[in-house]
């Protein structure tokens, strides 16, 4: 049974007072909060098993290194991924990211062409335009409509023999609009492209299978899972891994070094140079174990239902507009009043106690094409009541009362 009340208990944050006023938290987009599941897993690491991985001998390397590995498995059963080796841990979303970018610097060309959406955090914007800087590939953008959704005619035509890489967002962080990732995979391969899907804003939501949606490339972030900053994966087809030369070079990511040469390790380690975050690396199975014991059909649902008594509440405060209206949607709601700025509104809203991210939310080109400076974002996650957003939306009206 989902109890929220119970769930709660386990996020000692949500205990505590801010300007004197109880927490409330609605910036899950940007991160989301820790159980002490979690926390008691940090505790347990450095206190029973600080060591580095892969290298020693002793009692205490080897196991860390099992229980480093064992997280490995834990995400890639998740993610149900073919293989354990497609799942390489990195630094964050971004990171990710970057590796695959960088990769594809040796295998793209002039006249080559790669195709991004206008919903992007900036993060599946900048490297792959720095990638287009280096050699030459066309950056091609499929546009969005008023409700925030992709033009999917427009990314079908888009689409040619000349198309190497598509990459999108799973789902908005700026708006949670749910793109439909299962056609674009589909089309893209038609034409021989591989795609990278940033799973950053997913994967707290939905439990993707990487295998089912035939994905070539997907990344995520723990810290937006429960889990600790820092750390984060990426999936990558075994056929495509093998086929980017590392990122990195360093410790690890090592077969043989002499002064004439060197050769690489096996995958992950090929992608994975240097002493990694290793604490991190073993907790995030333990989030990801907590959010299923939860059961993520449960967690969707309750979310879902936080959505959308959050959007008919604020929806009757008079010059309020939400930006991102489309029916597929995850619990994010971004949304401006009327002759007031984003900035003004969140700093009302934080003297009573309630966390909103305001700005354009690294998605500036969303922001330029709605013409407004930014938005307020109030992001809920399963551990959110509708007490909470009763609060947030007598706070807007507060903060519309003071600004007006």
């Amino acid at each position: 049974m989902f109890n929220v009340q119970d769930i709660r208990k386990d996020f000692p944050i949500l205990s505590r007072k801010v300007n004197g006023k109880p927490l409330v938290y609605f910036d899950n987009a940007a991160t989301s909060q820790t159980p002490k599941q979690v926390i008691d897993a940090i505790a347990d690491y450095y206190s029973n098993y600080n060591a580095n991985i892969h290298r020693g001998v002793h009692t205490l390397s080897q196991e860390a290194t099992d229980l480093y590995e064992q997280s490995r498995e834990t995400i890639r059963a998740h993610f149900n991924a073919k293989f354990t080796h497609e799942i390489i841990f990195t630094s964050g979303t971004t990171h990710g990211i970057n590796l695959v970018a960088n990769g594809f610097s040796s295998l793209l060309k002039q006249g080559d062409e790669i195709i991004v959406s206008a919903l992007e955090h900036h993060s599946n914007i900048v490297p792959w335009q720095m990638l287009c800087e280096r050699t030459g590939p066309v950056l091609k953008v499929i546009p969005m409509n008023e409700e925030g959704e992709l033009l999917m005619d427009e990314f079908d035509n888009l689409l040619s023999k000349n198309t190497k890489l598509v990459f999108v967002n799973h789902i908005s962080n700026a708006l949670g609009t749910i793109n439909p990732i299962e056609h674009i995979i589909e089309k893209a391969h038609a034409v021989g492209a591989a795609v990278l899907i940033d799973g950053a804003q997913s994967c707290p939501h939905i439990k993707p299978d990487v295998q089912k949606l035939d994905v070539d490339f997907y990344v995520a972030s723990a810290h937006k899972m429960c889990g600790p900053t820092g750390v984060g994966i990426l999936y990558g087809k075994e056929e495509w891994l093998k086929k980017l030369p590392p990122y990195q070079g360093g410790g690890e990511m090592i077969a043989e070094v002499t002064f004439e040469k060197t050769t690489y390790a096996d995958l992950p380690h090929k992608f994975e140079a240097g002493t990694p975050n290793i604490c991190g690396g073993i907790v995030f199975g333990t989030a990801i174990d907590y959010m299923n014991q939860i059961g993520f059909d449960a967690i969707a649902n309750y979310e879902n239902e936080l959505l959308h008594y959050a959007t008919e509440k604020l929806l009757e405060i008079e010059g309020l507009k939400i930006y991102g209206t489309s029916p597929q949607k995850t619990s994010v709601i971004s949304f401006n009043l009327e002759g007031i700025h984003p900035y003004d509104v969140g700093t009302i809203l934080d003297k009573m106690g309630i966390a909103v991210r305001t700005g354009h939310h690294c998605a500036q080109p969303i922001m330029d094409f709605y013409k407004i400076p930014g938005t307020v974002r109030a992001s809920f996650a399963f551990y959110n009541t509708k007490e909470e957003i009763d609060a947030l939306v007598e706070g807007v009206k507060k903060a519309k009362m003071m600004l007006s």
